[in-house]
């Protein structure tokens, strides 16, 4: 398969390796200053780029019928534009806020005990996310796509990084230098606490999970989600 790449940062460069390894052929390195050259060559693309180029770069894609999975967040303020755009020209598209195989199971897990916990009053959910300091969004997108599954399966209506209202989960962002991802959710109580935990030792997962969505996704027209690649 041939891929393009938009975003040629760390994660750029791990998900070039992980491609190239699975015998695949990278036909563009697109960095902030670079062009689209190469993209209609491409039987997928992978956007891995920044807040401010995600949409652009994502757009260019479904004009060239270019199925494209994208991994920046950020950003998520366009999406209902790339939605109409996906289905005006009947193309493909997968967005995650985290491609690793390992946090997709996270997420299910995460939904699974928030259904657990709902009626359970005494219990008080919060969360702790840390990522390196070169992430530039906070709360990760990671922990926003857990607190909305909390928030879909319980009682609280929103989240707050600072000062919560009654009826917020608090997330804790932490930026510390060289962490590629942790994120846990926490129910406390009075008598004893529930801790689920998610520890990423580096980046290859989120290379690796972002090249199977794109095998998975070429040849295909349609809005997906890590739960249809990975069928859960």
């Amino acid at each position: 398969m041939r891929i393009a790449l938009l975003g040629y940062g760390k994660m750029g460069k791990v998900i070039e390796r992980i491609a190239l390894e699975r015998g695949h052929e990278i036909v563009l390195r697109k960095t902030s200053a670079g062009t689209f050259d190469g993209l209609t060559d491409a039987d997928a693309a992978i956007d891995f780029s920044i807040p401010a180029a995600a949409t652009d770069n994502i757009s260019a894609c479904l004009n060239n019928d270019i199925p494209v999975v994208s991994g920046t967040t950020g950003w998520l303020e366009d999406y209902h534009k790339i939605a109409a755009l996906a289905d005006e020209k009947n193309g493909a598209f997968i967005y995650a806020s985290n491609f690793s195989l390992g946090v997709n199971i996270f997420f299910e897990l995460n939904t699974q005990l928030a259904k657990m916990m709902g009626t359970l009053k005494q219990y008080k959910v919060s969360m702790e996310e840390i990522h390196h300091t070169q992430k530039l969004d906070a709360p990760s997108g990671t922990a926003v796509t857990l607190a909305k599954d909390i928030i879909n399966n319980s009682d609280y209506a929103g989240w707050a990084i600072g000062n919560p209202k009654e009826g917020d989960i608090f997330i804790d962002a932490k930026r510390v230098e060289g962490v590629p991802g942790t994120h846990i959710v926490t129910y406390d109580s009075d008598i004893d606490s529930i801790e689920i935990k998610h520890t990423a030792h580096n980046r290859e997962g989120f290379a690796l999970g972002a090249v199977v969505a794109a095998e998975w996704l070429a040849g295909k027209t349609g809005i997906y989600t890590m739960k249809d690649v990975l069928g859960l």
